[in-house]
């Protein structure tokens, strides 16, 4: 299914250095804006207290966020748990203050806030070593999906791509962590679960341009192609399946971040910033790299072997 389709090549490599240029410089300041201001880490990582609270009618969770806010916590997380009388809310550590009082404080607070009788179901603490062994595991797992695509794409394609590739998602990724670092954004679980989710999603359109250029290298047809006339055809002719799969699926996304409420903000927020620069580098970071590794259409088309004449 296409929407148009562009019967001339558009020149994307004559811009390439430009493109990558571009891309250097918001990487560079991506992680300055990381070194210098940091992340705003949740409860999650940070340790703190939990709550799980009980109503017998469905609470105004707005209500309940205001009312937190009023008393001193505006960075305490309320969302629904299992259902929607049931919610659960996170509050991060203060040096001055035991998970008992902070409990007794919020249920007061809560209480005054909203009808429906709510009924504290537990309370736990979670520790700042708890919040450690989940950044590392966090960060293994960022890890284990970056080797992961780089031996399939090796597998699949050639050395070159899967290199690539890696570099044009990891730069995603950095972008993605330095807008949260710019603008103190909290940088919570499901933010690592949306950037886990930006590599795969990022490396399918890699994937995709990297296909229809082994294709044109292996078609007998555009062989009076050089390599970077082969890149602009590859692009040029996946560009109207690009705007397809790309605009439904940040519909969907800027759908969470504009009804989605709280508890989807910052997820949707990260896959919508991660999709719109995955596009960027998937095709005018990764196809300029391969050109500039050495790509060759040998590199796809297997010499023919001569067979040897039998002697008499």
């Amino acid at each position: 299914m296409e929407f148009f389709r562009i019967h001339k090549d558009i020149p994307f490599m004559k811009r390439a250095l430009v493109f990558n240029v571009i891309s250097l410089a918001t990487f560079i300041l991506a992680v300055a804006f990381i070194l210098i201001r940091g992340l705003h880490y949740s409860v999650e990582f940070t340790g703190g207290t939990v709550m799980e609270v009980a109503y017998q009618e469905a609470p105004q969770l707005d209500s309940l966020r205001g009312a937190l806010n009023q008393i001193g916590y505006p960075d305490a997380l309320v969302q629904n748990f299992g259902t929607s009388r049931d919610i659960i809310i996170r509050v991060p550590n203060r040096a001055d203050e035991s998970s008992a009082k902070v409990s007794d404080k919020i249920m007061a607070s809560i209480k005054a806030a909203s009808s429906g009788h709510p009924e504290l179901r537990s309370v736990s603490f979670v520790g700042p070593q708890v919040g450690k062994e989940l950044a590392q595991d966090g960060s293994m797992a960022l890890l284990v999906v970056v080797v992961g695509i780089m031996i399939y794409l090796a597998l699949r394609f050639e050395w070159r791509f899967a290199l690539s590739a890696i570099i044009a998602n990891l730069h995603d990724v950095v972008i993605i962590v330095g807008f949260f670092a710019l603008f103190q954004w909290e940088f919570s679980l499901p933010v690592l679960a949306a950037i886990l989710a930006v590599l795969g999603y990022s490396v399918n359109e890699s994937v995709v341009v990297f296909d229809r250029v082994r294709e044109t290298f292996k078609n007998s047809r555009m062989r009076a192609l050089s390599v970077p006339e082969v890149l602009d055809h590859a692009i040029t002719s996946t560009i109207s399946r690009t705007i397809i799969t790309h605009g439904c699926t940040l519909m969907m996304v800027l759908s969470m971040f504009f009804f989605g409420g709280p508890t989807l903000h910052y997820f949707s927020l990260a896959l919508a910033i991660g999709i719109c620069f995955g596009i960027y580098s998937s095709v005018l970071v990764a196809s300029p790299l391969v050109m500039w590794l050495g790509v060759s259409r040998e590199q796809f088309i297997k010499p023919v072997k001569k067979k040897e004449e039998a002697v008499v």
